[in-house]
């Protein structure tokens, strides 16, 4: 069984680029505080739904210390040791369990100098092994119209994609069960 917990992986972007993903860690605050304030305007509004400047030590605080039961979180870096730098990020939360089958939000950021990488799509695929094992049965997003990079991820994952429009948002279910055919 896989431990999502020390999860690491080493792989090649589209470009060439060396990367690490791994599972996230309490010590990265400070390394995702500077990924949030790398972000674009318009990366963290997709991301968010509104507009923010700064990452709160809350917000910080549950982004980095998670349990990896009912939060998955990882990382995508480049360098190494006081270097490491985050490019990217993926999680899911577990949802209230009131309605089975079990599911679980999940939500990505990439620093724009690296969008179209493959980014996301490596994170997705690897969300959805750990979610998989995990006995989740689909994964859901919340996503805005206008995101067309993020839909194409979801609609590429090899997942079944149900797409439902819930006021100015995309509510997408991605079936974890089957492949989609």
């Amino acid at each position: 069984m896989m431990d999502a917990e020390k999860f690491e992986k080493i792989e090649t972007l589209k470009n060439g680029t060396t990367v690490r993903i791994r599972s996230i860690r309490a010590d990265d605050k400070h390394r995702l505080s500077e990924a949030f304030r790398n972000l674009e305007t318009e990366s963290v509004y997709t991301r968010f739904f509104h507009h923010k400047k700064a990452l709160t030590d809350a917000e910080l605080k549950a982004a980095t210390e998670v349990d990896f039961e009912n939060v998955v979180a990882l990382v995508v870096t480049v360098g190494k040791g006081e270097g490491e730098v985050i490019i990217g990020a993926g999680r899911y939360a577990v949802l209230p369990a009131g309605d089975l089958p079990q599911s679980a939000e999940v939500a990505f950021a990439v620093e724009e100098d690296y969008h179209g990488q493959g980014i996301a799509g490596r994170l997705m695929r690897h969300l959805v092994s750990i979610a998989r094992e995990k006995g989740l049965s689909r994964l859901e997003a919340e996503v805005l119209p206008e995101n067309k990079a993020m839909i194409r991820v979801f609609e590429r994952s090899g997942l079944p994609v149900k797409r439902k429009f819930e006021g100015a948002t995309l509510h997408v279910t991605m079936s974890l069960a089957e492949s989609a055919a």
